[in-house]
């Protein structure tokens, strides 16, 4: 019989110890006497419950919901990284990890292959976008969750896989030899021509080499003729600081302080310095941003801008001004802590949320109203507290229920691969777009398929009801609501030609990326992307583009 995890000899000498240490030293009401007792309340409680707990409990998952549950009331991006996930988290600084370079979602316990590159294993061993994997080396992946299927698909590099696969279309399930290699995550998944002197680079992370790669792209976009450049930074989450600072030195000259560090341990803070001689000190620049830009991607577009060296077009951004670095733990594990806040050139930390009070205290998003003012190299007015905010704005794009919907569920992902086992090639991807004879086969096809959904209206009109049935006033407003409720059924009815547009844009994405890859579907966005166009019409009215940088100077 196995020993009770509370009885290890170890377990309770490293507890008293620690007890005993820190008890020695301090009185009750000291901070740290408040510390050692908390540490043996959890002690006993976690002694009692591995104790005299009706089944059996796993010291490992308890501990870990236990270290969750403390770091939770602090901010989201303290975490504890146990051993099983710090490859993940390497993952996520390096851009590196060994496996075969697909990205799988699960649809109704299928896992299915959506994306992928020409690089890929997955892609040179001839698998394809839709297919569903059934099986790896023998185990039967389906309805495993994702990080278990994750586990499987990852490992050293030049470990050899056997997948089964189930392709939509054919009756018989294949078997493919996959070899992992070392897969890198581009930072700069793609770059180009907008028009004949216009340059764009998409930034997607701030890996390690991000800022070789944006200096790359950079060097052959010049070649090419490029004289203004558009750097979209839109659903970019950040990364590594020193990344972002190398990125700024691209367009300003050395010993610029990009970011400085401030917290409580003093060891921690820290000025960031431009180092070397910039590339390019005077191409106009336009840099892109949306409400999921944070971080390192807000340090860029928030020195550029406070250094009056580019316009930023699009939507406020997520507003993360907090830095955090990892410190090792005992067993291979570690802790993610958000040691300092992050200053711009202007002074202003742009951290939206405050999450120095309790759980039950925390602020939220600052209001506008308590916002603070700062200037810019060239006196121009930005505020802090809310994230960056656009010197253009262009209101984001909502997609309709009904789009979200067919999204979610895979019907227009599932369309398009019935699709390209019709269609052997397509257009390039700029010229390709459907036919309404080809929506309308789309429309024919969805019928049967199951992609209800419910409005805002219609969740609006429940809660009414259930409050005047509670009030006793239901009776009379029943015949109202009876009949907005037949006028909402009879709109989403129409709704796939009411938002056709929206619906037919997104599927043609969908197809695009079968026989062109990400880079294809990102070149087809470009004449229907708002901020894009917004920025080509800004390059073509430079007197404009130098008076939003310039400011008011009167």
């Amino acid at each position: 019989m196995k020993k009770k995890f509370y009885k290890n000899r170890y377990f309770k000498i490293a507890v008293v110890l620690l007890l005993v240490g820190v008890f020695a030293f301090k009185k009750p009401g000291d901070k740290y006497f408040e510390i050692a007792k908390s540490i043996e309340l959890y002690a006993q409680v976690f002694r009692e419950i591995n104790q005299n707990y009706v089944d059996d409990v796993s010291p490992s998952t308890v501990m870990k919901n236990g270290l969750d549950g403390m770091l939770k009331s602090l901010d989201p991006y303290t975490n504890y990284i146990p051993e099983d996930e710090i490859e993940d988290y390497r993952t996520q600084n390096t851009g590196q990890y060994g496996g075969i370079g697909v990205v799988s979602r699960t649809y109704n316990g299928k896992t299915i292959i959506v994306k992928y590159n020409e690089k890929s294993p997955a892609y040179k061993a001839g698998l394809k976008i839709g297919d569903e994997i059934v099986a790896v080396d023998g185990i039967n992946i389906q309805n495993k969750p994702t990080k278990e299927i994750d586990k499987i698909f990852k490992g050293q590099a030049g470990t050899k896989m056997e997948l089964l696969i189930a392709r939509p279309g054919e009756k018989t399930q294949k078997k493919f030899e996959v070899t992992r290699q070392n897969i890198k995550i581009d930072d700069v998944p793609y770059s180009g021509m907008l028009e004949k002197e216009v340059g764009y680079i998409k930034l997607q992370g701030f890996t390690r080499t991000a800022s070789k790669e944006v200096k790359e792209a950079f060097e052959k976009l010049k070649k090419e003729g490029m004289k203004k450049l558009v750097l979209d930074l839109r659903g970019n989450p950040g990364g590594l600081v020193i990344e972002a600072v190398n990125i700024c030195n691209i367009f300003v000259d050395r010993d610029q302080e990009v970011v400085n560090t401030k917290g409580k341990v003093k060891d921690f803070n820290r000025g960031y310095k431009t180092m070397n001689d910039a590339m390019d000190l005077d191409i106009p620049i336009v840099l892109l941003l949306n409400d999921n830009s944070a971080s390192a991607s807000e340090i860029v577009a928030g020195f550029l801008q406070d250094s009056d060296r580019g316009v930023i077009i699009g939507q406020r951004s997520f507003g993360k001004g907090l830095v955090q670095i990892p410190r090792p733990l005992s067993y291979n594990s570690q802790v993610k802590i958000t040691t300092a806040k992050y200053y711009i050139p202007s002074g202003r930390c742009i951290q939206a949320i405050d999450y120095s009070g309790q759980e039950d205290q925390k602020t939220g998003r600052l209001p506008d109203s308590l916002k603070k003012a700062f200037k810019t190299k060239n006196g121009r007015t930005v505020y802090d507290g809310t994230g960056l905010d656009p010197d253009i704005a262009v209101p984001a794009k909502k997609l309709a229920p009904v789009t979200l919907t067919l999204l979610r569920k895979g019907l227009i992902f599932d369309y398009a691969t019935a699709y390209v086992k019709q269609h052997k090639s397509i257009k390039p991807a700029k010229e390709f777009s459907l036919s309404n004879a080809e929506y309308q086969k789309f429309i024919t096809w969805l019928k049967g398929k199951d992609y209800k959904y419910t409005t805002k209206v219609e969740k609006s009109l429940i809660k009414l009801a259930a409050k005047a049935k509670a009030e006793g006033t239901y009776d009379k407003i029943k015949g109202q609501i009876k009949a907005v409720r037949q006028k909402m059924t009879a709109s989403k009815a129409s709704d796939l030609n009411t938002f056709r547009n929206q619906i037919k844009e997104n599927l043609e994405l969908e197809i695009i990326l079968r026989y062109y890859l990400e880079q294809g579907q990102i070149e087809a966005t470009f004449e229907r992307d708002k901020e894009v166009q917004e920025a080509l019409k800004l390059f073509k009215d430079m007197p404009r583009y130098r008076k939003i940088l310039e400011g008011d100077k009167n």
